[in-house]
């Protein structure tokens, strides 16, 4: 079992930024990737971004690509994901996921995950 914690969510204007964490319990952090994904009212999940086991790869959606980073220290158990120049249309709840024995290589598809946090709300006032 893994478990999935996810915080930083907030309240922010546009163009502000804000850090997300996930930390994560229950097996070798290293040994599974983590992805970040969103939801808002009335939309399906969508993918934001993830990285490999190892932090040498990382994945981003086209829209986020140039604002958002994610990272992750294997040393603390812990993913983040930079958010800057936030914009009003990337309000939504973000979750974290894992792929905990999943070895695919695809990191877009929500399917892939298996391990799921309960999420943090991002609003985006304009």
């Amino acid at each position: 079992q893994v478990q999935l914690l996810e915080s930083g969510g907030g309240l922010v204007q546009t163009g502000g930024s804000l850090r997300l964490s996930c930390a994560a319990s229950g097996r070798t952090f290293s040994s599974y990737a983590i992805g970040w994904f969103r939801q808002a009212p009335v939309k399906k999940r969508e993918f934001v971004a993830a990285v490999s086991r190892s932090g040498g790869s990382t994945y981003y959606a086209d829209s986020m690509k140039g604002r958002f980073t994610i990272s992750r220290d294997n040393a603390k158990n812990t993913v983040y994901l930079q958010m800057n120049s936030l914009k009003p249309e990337d309000t939504a709840v973000y979750y974290c996921a894992a792929q905990v024995g999943v070895y695919s290589g695809n990191y877009y598809r929500r399917q892939e995950y298996n391990y799921w946090g309960q999420g943090t709300q991002v609003t985006v006032s304009s």
